[in-house]
């Protein structure tokens, strides 16, 4: 059933979805004042238009720069995130929003902008670099119910980067409980860190514990060199920090990177 819905979005089986990371947005330490909104504009657009020519099957806003992230953002993030998308979003291939870490701002720009999916943390409780963080799961079910985004899809990472679970739940547990009390459309695994490998061994018994309900996706540590271990075995991938220059997360996506990317992902999908 999971994959016939990412069939559904994405037109193929095992989606490779590419991360249009924005630089910092207004009002965020690292902000660029001189280059403004238009610098902002400029080089997303650049990097989603190189990545809908190399063959992604969909790409993912987020606003990487703002770091250190915070957990409730004011109108000005939103804004500024809903006008670049506007601008910016790929022609040919679906995309999808997440903000970390503020996932009400996630789903209010999707719906502005007309995402197919939202990405993002909704459930459980952290420590993280940011501090102690709880999302608000139920609040924020009902803030998409309120605003009609029903039809935008949920795409939740139940081992969120930046931060370490509280408790001691197995990950195949958590996992579960996303599709069933969180109503995730497809659980995605992440490593501690942008960039960062995913182990096998939680993504196997994720896999184990949703036995079909929902569709598991790794969503960091993709390499060229990485992706045949984990492309195959899962139904799909999430990859940003390789595809650009250099391998760094900050930098522009590298042309080059991005099509031998996609040309071994075809290959492996056969």
């Amino acid at each position: 059933m999971g994959t016939l819905m990412l069939r559904g979005m994405f037109g193929v089986d095992r989606p490779v979805i590419a991360m249009a990371h924005f630089p910092p947005l207004p009002g965020t330490p690292l902000h660029d004042d001189a280059g403004g909104m238009p610098a902002l504009l400029d080089a997303v657009a650049r990097d989603v238009t190189v990545l809908e020519q190399a063959g992604f099957d969909a790409v993912l806003f987020c606003n990487e720069g703002d770091r250190p992230y915070s957990f409730q953002v004011g109108p000005e993030i939103a804004a500024a995130m809903a006008w670049i998308i506007a601008h910016a979003a790929p022609r040919t291939i679906p995309f999808g929003v997440d903000h970390l870490y503020d996932i009400r701002t996630a789903l209010a720009v999707g719906r502005a902008t007309g995402a197919a999916f939202v990405r993002g943390v909704f459930s459980g409780a952290y420590e993280s670099d940011m501090g102690i963080w709880s999302p608000d799961l139920p609040g924020l079910l009902r803030y998409r119910r309120m605003i009609g985004g029903g039809g935008m899809k949920l795409f939740m990472n139940v081992t969120p980067e930046f931060a370490s679970t509280l408790g001691h739940r197995p990950v195949g547990m958590v996992a579960r409980s996303a599709v069933v009390n969180g109503l995730a459309d497809a659980v995605l695994i992440a490593g501690p860190l942008a960039g960062a490998e995913v182990d096998l061994v939680p993504l196997e018994e994720a896999q184990a514990a949703l036995a079909g309900r929902a569709p598991l996706l790794v969503t960091t540590g993709v390499t060229l060199e990485t992706l045949p271990r984990y492309l195959p075995r899962f139904d799909g991938v999430i990859v940003g920090t390789s595809l650009k220059v250099g391998g760094e997360t900050w930098n522009p996506v590298d042309p080059d990177r991005a099509r031998r990317f996609m040309d071994r992902a075809r290959q492996l999908r056969g």
